[in-house]
């Protein structure tokens, strides 16, 4: 068995890591050929990470010149304890306030429990400014360090 079929983790043990991490780096195309980077919060919807921005954020400026984004999800301090994931998508952007609002209710479940009517109604309110964003799934890659035991 080759090294990278040995780290790569199954669908459930990357389901358990995308549940368990907290942010996303998010990749796009800028204008000048140079990577855009950016750091979101997201939710898996159906097996896919959804996430939200401002709709005249540079991130989405460049996914209405191209769509393409590569996402990437890691943790660890040493090597024998890197994991991660980087997906290669192509990016839906949705501007329906009524789909944002939901996707920013979603998200601050997940990051902020127990905020009630107060985060609601925050949400409502930015929604309208903001795009849900959709990364459907081209080339996933993961890696689990763990699994080689402490060898190299």
């Amino acid at each position: 068995m080759s090294r990278r079929d040995q780290i790569r983790m199954s669908e459930e043990e990357l389901a358990a890591f995308l549940d368990e991490q907290r942010i996303v780096v998010c990749a796009t195309n800028g204008r000048d050929g140079w990577p855009h980077l950016m750091p979101l919060w997201y939710v898996v919807r159906a097996g896919e990470l959804w996430s939200w921005t401002y709709a005249k954020s540079q991130k989405v400026r460049n996914l209405e010149r191209d769509d393409r984004a590569t996402l990437q999800v890691e943790t660890g301090e040493s090597y024998d304890q890197l994991r991660g994931v980087m997906i290669k998508a192509n990016v839906v952007v949705h501007r329906d306030v009524e789909v944002v609002t939901d996707l920013g209710t979603e998200i601050f479940a997940r990051y902020a429990p127990g905020g009630g009517d107060a985060v609601r109604q925050m949400v409502a309110q930015q929604a309208p400014k903001r795009v849900g964003m959709q990364f459907v799934a081209h080339e996933v890659a993961t890696w689990d360090h763990r699994k080689l035991g402490g060898g190299y």
